[in-house]
């Protein structure tokens, strides 16, 4: 399954941004409090108040929380 549409089936309204050597998925939660983010194996955990978010990711997926906005960055 892609990226953005396991994120869109989670219900995580994200941008995609292409650079020339990968791609950004960017998902701002705002000033909800408790945002968290866990990567277990292949699937990062995203907690953001009562919610619970398990998005299944690429084998070279990175993933940053900062500012209660996640991004999931993929080698093209």
């Amino acid at each position: 399954m892609r990226l953005k549409q396991t994120l869109r089936e989670q219900g995580l309204e994200t941008r995609r941004v292409d650079y020339e050597d990968r791609t950004e998925y960017v998902s701002d939660f705002g000033s909800r409090d408790g945002v968290s983010v866990d990567v277990v194996g292949d699937t990062a955990i995203v907690v953001a108040g009562e919610e619970q978010h398990d998005v299944e990711l690429p084998a070279d997926a990175r993933v940053f929380l900062n500012n209660d906005v996640l991004t999931i960055e993929v080698n093209k």
